[in-house]
């Protein structure tokens, strides 16, 4: 019992010395050496298929879009002005508190005449005294007893007289300091029993209806804004108002560069304030545009923005784009031609120059 498997042993050791040390000769021997070089051959002359890279790719064609020039800017006031006092005279009407609306002509600081209604008396008693000494000259004159001389002294000391009255009547009515238009006062008028002197602040009021949007348009934006345009804004508490552009500055900021541009809106409620920070959307000419999904943007190896596509022979492209509007269905691109096949699937696995094999779907509603 104990010789079998010590045959086996041996056999099995046998066998596997021919397969190694003798491998060609036990080839021979079973006369395969001719089929085995030739699966060999076969094997080494086969050539390995080329792969190419799936990808997914749209048809899209251009479509003409109502571009918009974006710019950020502020909340101005209409009108807002410093009244100032143009005489002298100590402030006899207790003050108008800041935040108070103000008609136009109303009263904002009064102030104590003073002398004055006595000034004016003098002034018209001596008026009424040259223009009698100015008819008297002149009859004496026409009688030959006084010179032209007298007579035009006489008229110059009327006139003189009648410039007096004027002006000491416009300074009586300089007492009353009335609101130029109507609107917010920004600061409380001059305190009761304050002395005013001629340009001393009297109150500071502001216009807020309408309102101004400010914006500043860089130098490769400005010929797209035009004068009427529409224009729509969001303030930063997410109101949103629409008016047209009323000015467009032809003078860039020698700082930043940039141009003025003016929107005005209506402010009924005066629920804007001036100073409001504001995102501004300025209506421009049609644009010839592709809407693409926004994944379908990549750069190349240079960070240029743009998007990858089919071109003739299923080779891949690189075009560079302009974003000009950012949508929930998609982005708006311009920049490209007028039907091209944008790859949205698959295309950070290629490089322009590529052989692809592009399967397609539909382009966005």
């Amino acid at each position: 019992m104990k010789l079998i498997p010590f045959l086996v042993a041996l056999l099995v050791s046998a066998f596997l010395y021919l397969l190694v040390f003798e491998r060609d000769a036990l080839l021979d021997f079973t006369g395969s050496t001719e089929e085995a070089g030739l699966e060999v051959e076969q094997v080494e002359n086969t050539p390995e298929p080329v792969r190419l890279v799936s990808v997914v790719a749209m048809h899209s064609s251009a479509q003409t879009v109502d571009s918009a020039v974006m710019l950020r800017g502020r909340t101005e006031a209409a009108r807002q002005v410093n009244v100032m006092a143009e005489t002298s005279g100590k402030v006899i009407l207790p003050p108008l508190r800041k935040g108070s609306y103000v008609e136009a002509g109303q009263t904002l600081c009064q102030l104590d005449p003073g002398t004055r209604a006595a000034s004016l008396a003098q002034a018209k008693a001596r008026l009424v005294e040259a223009k009698i000494n100015e008819n008297a000259a002149r009859r004496l004159n026409q009688g030959g007893f006084a010179s032209q001389t007298r007579v035009a002294s006489a008229k110059a000391s009327a006139e003189a007289a009648k410039a007096a009255v004027a002006a000491t009547q416009n300074d009586i009515e300089n007492l009353t300091i009335t609101a130029p238009f109507a609107g917010l006062l920004e600061t409380d008028s001059a305190e009761l029993g304050a002395l005013l002197q001629p340009g001393t602040h009297c109150a500071t009021i502001i216009q807020l209806d309408p309102i101004k949007l400010v914006g500043f348009a860089p130098e490769t934006e400005v010929d797209r804004v035009t004068v009427g345009a529409m224009a729509g804004a969001r303030l930063a508490t997410g109101r949103e108002v629409i008016g047209r552009v009323t000015f467009l500055s032809r003078s860039a900021d020698p700082l930043t560069r940039t141009f003025r541009v003016e929107i005005e809106v209506s402010n009924t409620g005066l629920a804007i304030r001036d100073g409001q920070t504001v995102e501004i959307l300025v209506a421009s000419d049609g644009t010839s545009a592709h809407l693409l999904p926004q994944s379908a943007l990549t750069l190349n190896n240079d960070g240029t923005l743009g998007v990858r596509y089919v071109a003739k022979g299923n080779i891949v492209g690189f075009a560079p784009v302009t974003i000009l509007r950012d949508t929930i269905e998609g982005v708006w691109v311009a920049g490209l031609p007028d039907k091209i096949d944008v790859i949205v699937s698959g295309h950070e696995y290629v490089i322009a120059g590529v052989k692809i094999d592009a399967t397609y779907r539909e382009p966005p509603q």
